[in-house]
C-alpha cells in the first residue's frame, strides 16, 4: 500500500515538475512579449530563464534510462541554479530603483559581483568541482553528491536570497498606494517559490529522506505545487510593471495566456502521460491511441477555452464596467467598415437597377476629401468628368428640398439625405440611367424611396462612425498619458508620486488650445470686426514685426499674418478643387470670400458635417503656421538682443 502510494506520488512529482517547467517558458515568453522594457521585468526574466533550466533538467532526468545521461541532467541543473542568487538580488535593486530609491553603488555593485561569483562557480561545474559524482542507487532519489564548493555555494545562495529579501521588504515599505502595496506583497510571497523550490536539498538530507520516503514525496509533491502557483502569483505581480495598460487588460491577458500555454499544455502531458503507464501496465510501450488522445486533447481545450472565454472576462475582469465594455465590445463586432459600406451599398444599387429594369447606375458619398464615386454598375463613362461633383450638386441645389427624383441628363437622380429631422444634410447621391420605355408609377416610385433610405441610412451610420473615431483619436494621447501616469504612480514613494505627477503636463496644452481658438474668432472677423481688432493675437511678435510694414496698424498687421499662414497651408501648384486642396479651399471660401457654410458645402461636394470637420483641422493647421512664424520671431529678437549686448560691450570696452 505505501509502496504504490509512494509510487503514485512519484508519477505526480514527475508531472507537477513538468509542470512547472512549461509554466515556467511560457511565462518567460510572456514577458519577452510585452513588457521587456522595464529592468523588473528583464531581471524577472533572467529568473524563469534559471527556473526553466532547472526543471527542464529535472523534468528530463527523471525519465532517463541511463545514469550517465541522468547525471549529465543533474549537473546541467546546475547551470540555472548558480545564476538565482544574481538573479534575485537584481530584481531586488531594480524593485528599489522603481519606488523611487535609485543605486548609488552599492547595490549595483552588489548585483555585479553577484552575476561574476555566479559565473566562478559555473566554470567549477565541468571539472566536478561544485558537485560530485551521481549516487545512482540512492534513496528515495538518485542525486549528486556534495563537496567543499557546494558548502560554500550554500552559504553564498543563503546570503545573497537573504539580502534580496531585505531589499523587497525595503521596496514594499515604500510602496504607498494600496495596489501597489498589495502586488507588492503578492511579489514578495511569489518570490518564494523559485527560491526555495529550485535548491536540491538531496545534497544535505538524503539519508533523512531515505529512512521517510512517503513523508519526502509528499514534500516535494506539495513543494512543486507551491511552486507552480507562487511562480505565476510572482508573474501576475511582475506584469504590471513597465505597461501603462489598464489592470483589467493585464489580468485578461495573462489569464487568457496561461490558460492557452500552461494549462492547455499541461494537461495534455498529464493526460498523455498517463494513457502511456497504463499502456505499459498492459505490455504496451507506446498503444497507438496515444497521439490521437494527444490531438483531441489539445482541440478540446482550445475550443473549451475559446467558448468559456467571453464568460469568464465577464465575471472576473469586467467589475462594474461590465455595460461599458460591453458596449466597446459590440461596437468592434458590428463596425460597419467602408469594405462593409461598399458591399451593402453595391446590394442597394443592384436592386435599385433591376426594379427600374437598367443596367447603369452610380452612388456618389459626400467624405471628409470631397465627392467620392462609391459604386458603379454598367457604363458610366459620361460621369468620368474633373467637376462632375459640382454639376451634380448645382443639379440637386436648385431643386426643391422636398423633391425625392428628378431627371439630370439621360439618369434619375435620387438626393440621399440625412434621416435626423433636426439636420437634413446631404449625405450622396443615386442616380439610375433612365429607361426610355419604362414610366415610374407609385409602387415603382415607393420601391426607390425605400431603397434610398437605405442607401442613405449605411451613409449616415458610417459618418457617424467616423465621427465616433475622430473623438478617440483626440481622446487617445490624454488617456494614455493618464495610464502611464497610474501605472507610473502605482509603486513610488509620496515623493516619488508628487515628482510624477507634476514632472510631464498634459499633451495637447491649454495654450495650443487658446491659439486654435483665438484665430478662428479672427478669421470669422477677417473683414472687419472686434473679434480681429482686439484679438489677443496682436500681442503676438510676429504681429508686431509686422507693424511696420502697415503704418503701425495692428488690425492690418494681424490680417497679413493670417494671409501669411494660409498660404502656407496652400498645396503647391495650380489651385484644383481635389482633396489635397481641402484645407485650403476651405479658409479661401469661407472666411477670405466670405461665402456661407452651405455655398461653401456645395461647391466643395462635401456635406456641413464634413465641412465643419475639415475647418477645424484647416484651422489647427494655420494655429501651428502662426506659432512657427512666433518661433522664429522669439529667435529672431534673441538673436537682435544679442547682437546688442555685443555691440554695448564693445563699446563699453573700448573695441569698437
Amino acid at each position: 500500500m505505501i509502496s504504490a502510494l509512494i509510487t503514485s506520488l512519484r508519477v505526480l512529482n514527475e508531472l507537477l515538475t513538468a509542470g512547472i517547467a512549461i509554466t515556467a517558458f511560457s511565462l518567460l515568453l510572456y514577458a519577452l512579449s510585452f513588457n521587456l522594457r522595464d529592468r523588473v521585468t528583464r531581471s524577472f526574466s533572467l529568473i524563469l530563464t534559471c527556473v526553466v533550466v532547472v526543471f527542464v533538467c529535472d523534468a528530463i532526468g527523471a525519465v532517463s534510462t541511463s545514469p550517465r545521461e541522468l547525471e549529465i541532467w543533474l549537473k546541467l541543473q546546475w547551470v540555472g541554479i548558480v545564476f538565482l542568487p544574481a538573479g534575485y538580488l537584481h530584481i531586488s535593486d531594480a524593485l528599489l530603483a522603481t519606488t523611487g530609491k535609485p543605486s548609488r553603488g552599492r547595490r549595483r555593485l552588489a548585483v555585479r559581483l553577484a552575476y561574476a561569483i555566479s559565473a566562478i562557480f559555473l566554470l567549477l561545474l565541468p571539472f566536478g568541482l561544485l558537485v560530485g559524482r551521481l549516487v545512482e542507487n540512492g534513496a528515495p532519489a538518485p542525486h549528486l553528491e556534495r563537496s567543499l564548493a557546494t558548502w560554500i555555494f550554500t552559504l553564498y545562495y543563503t546570503a545573497s536570497m537573504l539580502l534580496a529579501g531585505v531589499n523587497f521588504v525595503r521596496a514594499f515599505r515604500r510602496t504607498v498606494t494600496s495596489a501597489g502595496r498589495r502586488r507588492m506583497i503578492y511579489l514578495i510571497i511569489g518570490a518564494l517559490a523559485p527560491a526555495l523550490g529550485s535548491y536540491p536539498y538531496l545534497l544535505f538530507g538524503s539519508g533523512i529522506a531515505a529512512r521517510h520516503q512517503l513523508t519526502f514525496w509528499i514534500a516535494a509533491t506539495l513543494s512543486n505545487l507551491m511552486v507552480s502557483v507562487l511562480l505565476v502569483v510572482m508573474a501576475y505581480a511582475v506584469a504590471f510593471f513597465g505597461v501603462s495598460w489598464p489592470d483589467r487588460v493585464v489580468k485578461r491577458r495573462l489569464f487568457k495566456w496561461l490558460m492557452r500555454g500552461p494549462v492547455t499544455a499541461s494537461t495534455v502531458l498529464a493526460i498523455t502521460t498517463l494513457i502511456r503507464r497504463g499502456g505499459q501496465a498492459f505490455g504496451l510501450e507506446y498503444p497507438a491511441i496515444v497521439p490521437v488522445v494527444m490531438t483531441a486533447s489539445i482541440l478540446i481545450m482550445e475550443h473549451l477555452i475559446t467558448l468559456a472565454a467571453p464568460l469568464w472576462e465577464r465575471w472576473l475582469f469586467h467589475g462594474g464596467d461590465r455595460n461599458d465594455i460591453e458596449l466597446v465590445q459590440r461596437l468592434e463586432e458590428r463596425l460597419l467598415t467602408m469594405a462593409d459600406l461598399r458591399q451593402f451599398l453595391e446590394s442597394v444599387l443592384a436592386a435599385t437597377c433591376d426594379r427600374l429594369q437598367t443596367s447603369t447606375g452610380f452612388l456618389m458619398a459626400l467624405g471628409n476629401n470631397g465627392n467620392e464615386m462609391l459604386i458603379t454598375i454598367g457604363d458610366n463613362k459620361s460621369l468620368e468628368k474633373e467637376d462632375l461633383a459640382g454639376e451634380l450638386l448645382e443639379q440637386v441645389s436648385n431643386e426643391s428640398a422636398g423633391e425625392r427624383l428628378f431627371a439630370w441628363g439621360d439618369y434619375w437622380l435620387v438626393p440621399l439625405y440625412t434621416q435626423r429631422e433636426e439636420n437634413n444634410s446631404l449625405l450622396g447621391l443615386l442616380g439610375i440611367l433612365r429607361n426610355p420605355g419604362l414610366t415610374l408609377d407609385e409602387e415603382q416610385s415607393e420601391a426607390l424611396a425605400i431603397l434610398a433610405r437605405r442607401a442613405a441610412m449605411a451613409l449616415e451610420d458610417r459618418l457617424t462612425q467616423q465621427e465616433v473615431f475622430t473623438s478617440l483619436e483626440a481622446l487617445a494621447p490624454e488617456v494614455e498619458f493618464i495610464q502611464k501616469l497610474r501605472a507610473a504612480t502605482s509603486y513610488r514613494g509620496e515623493e516619488s508620486v508628487s515628482e510624477v505627477l507634476t514632472s510631464e503636463a498634459l499633451p495637447g496644452p491649454f495654450g495650443d488650445n487658446d491659439l486654435a481658438g483665438w484665430v478662428k474668432d479672427a478669421l470669422s472677423h477677417y473683414w472687419g470686426g472686434p473679434r480681429l481688432t482686439h484679438s489677443p493675437l496682436i500681442k503676438l511678435r510676429v504681429v508686431q514685426q509686422a507693424l511696420a510694414e502697415h503704418e503701425g496698424n495692428p488690425t492690418n498687421a494681424l490680417r497679413a499674418i493670417l494671409r501669411r499662414a494660409i498660404e502656407q497651408v496652400r498645396p503647391e501648384g495650380e489651385r484644383r478643387f481635389t482633396g489635397e486642396w481641402i484645407l485650403y479651399n476651405i479658409l479661401e471660401l469661407k472666411f477670405l470670400e466670405g461665402r456661407k457654410v452651405r455655398e461653401v458645402a456645395m461647391r466643395l461636394a462635401m456635406s456641413e458635417a464634413d465641412l465643419y470637420r475639415k475647418q477645424r483641422v484647416a484651422i489647427e493647421a494655420v494655429a501651428n503656421a502662426i506659432l512657427e512664424m512666433e518661433k522664429q520671431a522669439t529667435e529672431q529678437d534673441g538673436l537682435a538682443l544679442d547682437l546688442k549686448a555685443i555691440h554695448t560691450n564693445h563699446q563699453q570696452t573700448g573695441w569698437a
